[in-house]
């Protein structure tokens, strides 16, 4: 059996997904953490929050991730930080890690504090790939699962499959693939902090092509 199908020790990895209602942050974070505790066997923390609107107010759910049980839930210092508008970008940047890592959707997010980021148009290209774009959230679980070296891409599409009505799964794996595939060609490897955890993800997981 190959060293990657074994479970990677990880520590204590903070995650945010942030933006706008409306953009199906909360959907994206559930489905995340779902698949990260159950798929992947880890212990993993979700807390959300909603802006005064439902649609078009502040969202963000946040998730803690770890091999070992979590003792204190909330998030202090991120190492993954997801933006999909200006205002989460400008909120949130400064939880981030000295080496963590910004995300950003570049259709909504024409300033950033820094030039150091993973960048994709997503809404653009939910709009114009896709068709729908709803599926927003789930062609920027894509990108995630890419950057993420412990998490499995067959096992993230599995949680998308479960998560979702059968009429909308069939063009949510596409924006899922779409997400996958761009982050791949784009955003290049995963920071080397994190790359120790990339023994976690099956082999054949590894190898899968879209």
């Amino acid at each position: 059996m190959s060293k990657k199908a074994k479970m990677q020790e990880l520590n204590r990895f903070e995650l945010r997904l942030s933006g706008l209602g409306g953009q199906g942050i909360i959907t994206l974070g559930k489905i995340l953490g779902t698949a990260l505790a159950l798929g992947h066997g880890y212990y993993v923390t979700q807390t959300q929050s909603y802006g005064p609107e439902a649609r078009g107010g502040s969202s963000r759910a946040d998730l803690v991730i770890s091999s070992h049980p979590i003792s204190y839930p909330k998030t202090e210092n991120l190492d993954l930080l997801v933006a999909l508008s200006q205002e989460a970008c400008n909120a949130y940047y400064r939880y981030l890690k000295p080496n963590g890592v910004l995300m950003v959707d570049t259709s909504m997010v024409a300033n950033t504090p820094t030039n150091v980021y993973k960048g994709l148009p997503f809404t653009t290209l939910a709009k114009d790939k896709i068709g729908l774009v709803q599926t927003l959230n789930i062609l920027v679980l894509g990108a995630v699962t890419h950057l993420l070296p412990f998490a499995g891409q067959r096992r993230m599409k599995k949680a998308v499959e479960q998560a979702l009505p059968p009429k909308i799964q069939e063009i949510n794996i596409k924006a899922f693939n779409l997400g996958h595939r761009e982050a791949a060609k784009h955003f290049g490897d995963a920071p080397a902090v994190w790359l120790e955890a990339e023994e976690m993800a099956d082999a054949e997981e590894d190898t899968e092509h879209v």
